[in-house]
């Protein structure tokens, strides 16, 4: 039977502050019909209005 950790305040505080990151891929095609690939990483919480903003 597997023991049931154990974790202090300050362990569980660190883990709240972390930043949950995302990474998001975006294709865009040019006029000539060549496709480009734009990476980014941004913050969980923003990747929505991010591919909105970003929509072709």
């Amino acid at each position: 039977m597997a023991k049931k950790q154990v974790f202090g305040e300050e362990v569980l505080a660190a883990r709240a502050a972390q930043r949950k990151m995302a990474k998001v891929i975006l294709s865009k095609s040019s006029s000539k019909g060549k496709v480009a690939f734009q990476e980014t990483t941004i913050d969980q919480d923003k990747v929505k209005d991010f591919i909105a903003k970003n929509k072709s």
